[in-house]
Parts: structure tokens; C-alpha cells; sequence
């Protein structure tokens, strides 16, 4: 039975009070900052965020390294990013969350490819200096195509006080001044991955952009010259979104980090504006450059078609008139096939509930994706978020949205127990649990195994996915617990 909007509030209000009830009191207190239902009126929704997860109670967070490994580094296709430490850490970004890419792997390209400094006891005791030197001239010989290499250290490196950026800039005048970027983002630093972000930011900033040393002097500009920032091509998104920016008439000179190369970062204070997806991984640097090279830089969302058409106004917004014509001309030709989607999947998804929590800028982007097809979400919330992506989240939730920011593993399933969406979009870590419980889910930090979900072409894959989730006949067989018989 739908609620009318003061009992879905109340309702909410209460699923909140029970979940921390569990809790001892302080807490319960902790928690509660975490936990809030949205007030429309409100500049932002109410729930405190970016702070140290309280100990025991399982959150779904990871750590600094895989923030800079696993988000902004690894996906930079021509580089090889060691992974300095035991060898335990470095199963984190083993196969590099599908972050598609065009080369032949272990030739030029090595996004898939695993390497690690495999620290030992021994290496605890002397230092991993020594070693991480000769790994970069094995590497140097067994794969001489490599145009650069990142050092990601891991925990023991920042507690042992191994100098990485020493063995960079040894190893570099060694190899003809090659890039060799050393960065700390050992996991113990900051309260999630999200540090390991700026961390990677700031190791570009440093190491790429204020390297010295000549540019590429091959490059020429034109006066429409973007780059994608913050996209990272799982299951080829960026390739997606860049198909549209280039019929309106942009010339995308470089995209970060997927299907990305050094020469790309290298070129990127050369375009005339910068294209922000996730906001998360990629505002610092974006905000670097504006300061630094003048670039202004702008935040776009291709998830759905109304959100697709918004974002390719916006970026037109930045050019001359026959970018906007552009802009327009593209969003026109989609059109029709996006009618056909709709119209195909709206009927079938209709009325639809749905829960998210997922890191970056899903938890609200999506949003709009779902609500083309006539569905709701009634709660969201993020792994990793900073109160200004809470801000940004406003411009896309209802009044009365359950928010909730670093969400344990109890409150989750008891959120979901109580307010029984008919699916739930988080991470590999959640996916079994709610399977179990017989609640259609999607894996929305990779898709699934599916995608793109960027642009056109990917919505007609989210609509699909969505309907194939959520009216699979399977789940009358796979009874959730508020509806099995006592």
C-alpha cells in the first residue's frame, strides 16, 4: 500500500530509531549523525559524513590504497602501477574493476595486469628500498613499452618509513628522466578511500603537471578541446559519453583514468574545458587546473536521457554557437530511441521501489536514469561521501528520502527489510546478502558484468538490466523473509 508522503516520512523515522536501538548508547549517538530522512527545504540532508567508522560495526568503506590504486591510477592503461607491500593488499585491484581499454596486454597496455613488491618479514625488518629498485629495472626489462610507472604503498611502507620517493627519482634520471611517480596512499591514511583520491590528485599535480621537463610538442590545439575527468570506462562508459561529445562537435584530447595514457594527463592543461563525472575522485585536480592553467571545468551526468540532454546543454554552454547547435542536433537524434526504451521498459517498471548505496557519485547520478523509467528511490547513500556530495544530492532526491552515509551491514539489511524496495543497487560486498533475502539486485559500482550505463546507448542497458533484475521469474521462487509464511 503507498504511504502518503508524512507517513512515508514517519515510517522512515522510525526505521531509523529501531536500527540504532541494537546499539549501546554511545554508539547508537555516533550513529545517529550518520542517519536522517530528507526535508525538502533543507540545503542538504542532514546527516554528517567523512568521519572515522566506528569500530566493529562492518562498514562496506575501503581504505586510501584502493582509493589511488584502484580508482585514479590503475586505470591508466600504458603505465605500470606497483603495488609496494605484502602481496595481500594488491587482490584488491586484480583485474581493475573491468576498466576497458584498447592495447595488448603485458605489450603497451597493463591495466589488467597484477604488480606487487611482495614484502616479506624480512622486508619489514631492512626496508623495502633495495627491492623496489630492482623491481623497476625487472620491470624495465621485461616490459620496455611501459611509458611510466606508479609506486602505490601499501600500510607497512608509511610504518617502516621506506623513502619511495628517493627510488623514483633514482630510478628516473636512470631511465632518461622517465615518470616515475612515487605515491603515499598506505590504506591506514584518512577515514576511507576517498583520501586515496586526493592522495592520487595530488601525485599527478606533482609528478606529471609540475614535472620538469619539455611537453609533447606534437600536440596542436583547437578551440574545442575537452577532457573527460573522472570517468573510469567500466564496461566502456567513457567510450559512450565520448561518441556524444564528439558529434556535438568536441575533440576530446584526453580521458582519465580509463582507456587513459601518461601523454593524456600530460596533454590535459592544454583543453579548454575540463569534463567532470565523478566528483569524488577528480574535483581536486579539476579545481588545480583552474587555478593553475585558467580551465574551467564542469560537472556532467549521462545517466538517463533527461539527465544526457541537461549535461550536453550545460557543457555547450562553455563553447560558440555551433557547439550548442551540436548539442541540440545530438540530442535530437536520440531521441526517438530513447522514446522506444521507454515506452518498452516504463510499462514493466513503473511504480518501481528502489534503494542505492554505492561510493563516488551513484547514489545520486542515477537517480535520474530510474525516474526516466517511472521508478522511485526511496533511499540512498554513500560509502565515502564529503557533506558537499550531500549538497549535490538534494538537486536529485524527493522530500522524504531515507539518507544514509556509511551505512553498516545491519542497518542496511534492516532498512531494506522494513521499507521493501523491489531492488537494491549497492556493492559486490551487499549483492548475496539481499539475493539471499530473495530482494532483485544490481552491482552498481561495475555494472554487473554489464554496461556501459553512460550516455544513450547505455541507458537502452540500464533499462534492460533493470527489467531483467526486477521481473526475473526467479525470485517467486526465492521467497524474502516479510513475505515467506510463518
Amino acid at each position: 500500500m503507498d504511504l502518503t508522503l508524512d507517513e512515508a516520512k514517519a515510517r522512515n523515522a522510525e526505521v531509523i530509531t529501531e536500527a540504532l536501538s541494537v546499539y549501546p548508547d554511545k554508539t547508537a549517538k555516533k550513529r545517529a549523525k550518520h542517519l536522517n530522512v530528507y526535508e525538502g527545504d533543507k540545503p542538504d540532508c542532514g546527516v554528517k559524513s567523512n568521519i572515522k567508522s566506528v569500530p566493529g560495526v562492518m562498514t562496506i568503506r575501503g581504505c586510501a590504497y584502493a582509493g589511488s590504486k584502484g580508482v585514479v591510477w590503475g586505470p591508466i592503461k600504458d603505465m605500470i602501477h606497483i603495488s609496494h607491500g605484502p602481496v595481500g593488499c594488491g587482490q584488491y585491484s586484480w583485474a581493475a574493476r573491468r576498466n576497458y581499454y584498447i592495447g595488448v596486454t603485458g605489450v603497451d597496455t597493463f591495466v589488467t595486469m597484477q604488480f606487487t613488491s611482495d614484502f616479506q618479514e624480512k622486508d619489514i625488518v631492512f626496508g623495502g628500498d633495495k627491492k623496489l629498485d630492482k623491481i623497476v629495472d625487472e620491470i624495465q626489462a621485461l616490459f620496455p613499452l611501459n611509458h611510466g610507472i606508479t609506486i602505490q604503498s601499501e600500510c607497512p611502507i608509511g610504518l617502516i618509513g621506506d623513502d619511495i620517493e628517493a627510488v623514483a627519482k633514482k630510478k628516473s634520471k636512470e631511465y632518461d628522466g622517465k615518470t616515475i611517480v612515487p605515491v603515499r596512499c598506505e590504506g591506514f591514511r584518512g577515514v576511507s578511500q576517498s583520501l586515496g583520491h586526493h592522495i592520487a590528485n595530488d601525485a599527478v599535480r606533482d609528478w606529471v603537471f609540475e614535472r620538469p621537463g619539455d611537453r609533447p610538442v606534437s600536440f596542436e590545439s583547437t578551440a574545442y578541446d575537452v577532457a573527460i575527468i573522472g570517468d573510469y570506462n567500466i564496461g566502456g562508459d567513457a567510450w559512450s559519453s565520448r561518441i556524444l561529445l564528439e558529434e556535438m562537435g568536441l575533440r576530446v584530447i584526453a580521458q582519465w583514468s580509463g582507456d587513459g595514457s601518461l601523454a593524456e594527463l600530460e596533454n590535459t592543461p592544454k583543453a579548454k574545458l575540463n569534463i567532470l563525472h565523478c566528483y569524488r575522485s577528480m574535483n581536486y585536480i579539476s579545481r588545480y587546473m583552474e587555478e593553475k592553467f585558467g580551465i574551467p571545468w564542469v560537472e556532467y551526468n549521462f545517466f538517463g536521457p533527461s539527465k544526457v540532454a541537461e549535461s550536453l546543454r550545460a557543457i555547450a554552454s562553455h563553447f560558440d554557437d555551433h557547439i550548442k547547435e551540436g548539442a541540440e542536433r545530438v540530442i535530437a537524434k536520440y531521441q526517438p530511441l530513447m522514446d522506444a526504451v521507454i515506452a518498452k521498459y516504463k510499462p514493466r517498471l513503473q511504480g518501481k521501489k528502489v534503494m542505492l548505496y554505492v561510493g563516488g557519485l551513484r547514489p545520486r547520478h542515477v537517480i535520474g536514469a530510474y525516474e526516466d523509467l517511472g521508478m522511485e528511490v526511496i533511499g540512498t547513500g554513500y560509502e565515502f561521501g564529503h557533506n558537499d556530495d550531500y549538497q549535490r544530492t538534494t538537486h536529485y532526491v524527493k522530500d522524504g528520502t531515507l539518507i544514509y552515509d556509511d551505512v553498516t551491514g545491519y542497518e542496511f539489511e534492516k532498512f531494506v527489510d522494513r521499507l521493501q524496495p523491489d531492488l537494491v543497487g549497492s556493492g559486490i560486498k551487499e549483492k548475496y546478502v539481499f539475493q539471499k533475502m530473495g530482494v532483485p539486485f544490481r552491482q552498481m559500482h561495475s555494472w554487473d558484468y554489464s554496461g556501459p550505463y553512460h550516455g544513450y546507448d547505455g541507458f537502452a542497458i540500464f533499462a534492460r538490466d533493470m527489467d531483467m533484475a526486477i521481473n526475473n521469474p526467479v525470485w517467486g521462487l526465492a521467497k524474502a523473509p516479510w513475505n515467506a509464511e510463518q
